[in-house]
């Protein structure tokens, strides 16, 4: 029997089962955001076999999760990617990681950080050598701009490097405060200071190539009302759809109702590939001068022009 043919076909949650409720299903969209688009390539990552693998992209096909493009026409072959559809099941693929980093593999606290050790710091570290796939995050307005603009960016610079430093949220005085509880949240303070150190020494990265963006999964006008309050000069990112955090399965919790970026720093290379993580970070303002170093102990590889 389907999900879909039980009696309570009014409820949501039964009816969405009917799509998704099997677990390949989730991994199948987990990977496609992560820029795994061909079907050789997805029954290498997820491991499944080639008929079931068939079955499972044909119902999501189907149901509009997810879509697919030709790219070689003799014979056919087809990309898979995420419809609008698909894309608005990221919040499920984060929650999932969330409530498996708190209450599988952690022991139900609810933090901000991590241990250098866990499950968690080693997939984060395994990015090294991924490529981040074509996406693009919506910015907050410059320091001194009014309102943020709706023009997504890609969150790759045209320099040598980009420091995409993630950030739990920064917060402008008398505009919308901390959450409650936010200072007894392990690796949650901190971010203002992260942020003004990054500004104060941004002159250093620029010498090295580096372009510094901030990232997090706060909306674009509260990105903007911080960066105008701290004089922020670099980008300010809105993650706040979390394409970025599944495509990178990057370390994130939930606190006051929001999906959060834990502090995390990536470092990529003009070929969309990282080439560095620090994670965790326990000081927010030692974590720039990590960044510089870990720029210091890089050599630019070659650009994917020649």
């Amino acid at each position: 029997m389907r999900y879909t043919d039980l009696a309570d076909a009014d409820c949501a949650i039964t009816q969405a089962l009917g799509v998704v409720g099997d677990w390949w299903t989730l991994l199948l969209v987990r990977d496609v955001a992560a820029g795994v688009h061909q079907f050789g390539a997805l029954h290498e990552q997820v491991g499944i076999s080639r008929k079931v693998l068939a079955q499972r992209l044909k119902a999501l096909v189907e149901h509009g999760v997810l879509e697919k493009r030709l790219y070689h026409p003799h014979p056919p072959r087809y990309e898979y990617h995420l419809t609008d559809a698909g894309r608005g099941l990221l919040p499920v693929l984060v929650a999932l990681q969330n409530w498996g980093t708190q209450f599988v593999l952690g022991d139900g606290t609810l933090t901000a950080t991590g241990e250098a050790d866990s499950a968690e710091a080693r997939r984060a570290h395994a990015l090294v050598g991924t490529k981040l796939p074509a996406l693009t995050l919506r910015p907050a307005a410059q320091a001194g701009a009014a309102t943020a603009t709706a023009e997504r960016v890609d969150p790759i610079a045209d320099t040598p490097w980009t420091v995409l430093y993630c950030f739990p949220g920064a917060y402008a005085p008398g505009v919308q405060g901390h959450p409650p509880g936010w200072d007894q949240i392990p690796g949650a303070p901190g971010c203002t200071l992260e942020s003004a150190t990054y500004r104060d020494r941004l002159t250093e990265f620029t010498a090295r190539g580096a372009t510094v963006l901030g990232v997090s999964t706060q909306r674009p006008d509260q990105l903007a009302a911080f960066a105008a309050h701290a004089n922020i000069p670099f980008p300010l990112l809105s993650d706040a759809d979390l394409e970025l955090a599944a495509a990178l399965r990057l370390p994130t919790f939930r606190a006051a109702g929001v999906d959060r970026l834990k502090r995390l720093t990536l470092l990529l290379d003009d070929t969309r590939t990282v080439r560095g993580v620090l994670y965790p970070l326990p000081d927010p303002a030692g974590s720039v001068a990590d960044a510089l170093a870990l720029i210091d102990t890089r050599t630019r590889p070659a650009s994917a022009t020649g």
